[in-house]
């Protein structure tokens, strides 16, 4: 039980800070709260091959992924920015946008993402927590 309790608090961890320098790096500034949403984003992505089959081609995951994101990112916008009125971000100048949380644009900005937070869950769950080897079906 404390295994379990530690590897996903250091997989808490990863994603959210993970997330925090991606948004320092392309914004220059961030939120706390997107220490939170990155973290569940995150552990959302790794527990895709935890729970489907590693047989489910990568792209697939991909896709499941960015849905799991793209909802993720529009509850939490829906709390910070549009209930507590932070104003975290908007993306309401944006094509397609629903409420100014989520858009098109970032749906497709979040494919690569969610590939690479899938591909590190899963071999930092390899390397650290002596889980499964990752292998994946592309097609």
């Amino acid at each position: 039980m404390m295994k379990q309790i530690f590897k996903y608090l250091f997989l808490w961890l990863v994603g959210g800070t993970s997330y925090i320098i991606i948004e320092l790096s392309f914004r220059g500034s961030s939120h706390w709260t997107m220490f939170i949403l990155g973290s569940f984003c995150f552990i959302a992505l790794g527990l895709i091959n935890k729970l489907i089959l590693w047989e489910m081609p990568l792209y697939k995951q991909i896709l499941l992924g960015d849905i799991i994101v793209t909802s993720l990112e529009f509850i939490t916008g829906y709390i910070v920015n549009i209930q507590f009125g932070w104003g975290v971000w908007d993306y309401s100048h944006l094509s397609g946008n629903i409420m100014g949380q989520i858009c098109p644009l970032f749906c497709v900005l979040w494919l690569p993402l969610c590939l690479t937070g899938i591909v590190l869950d899963d071999w930092l769950r390899y390397w650290i927590f002596n889980e499964e080897r990752p292998h994946y079906t592309l097609f």
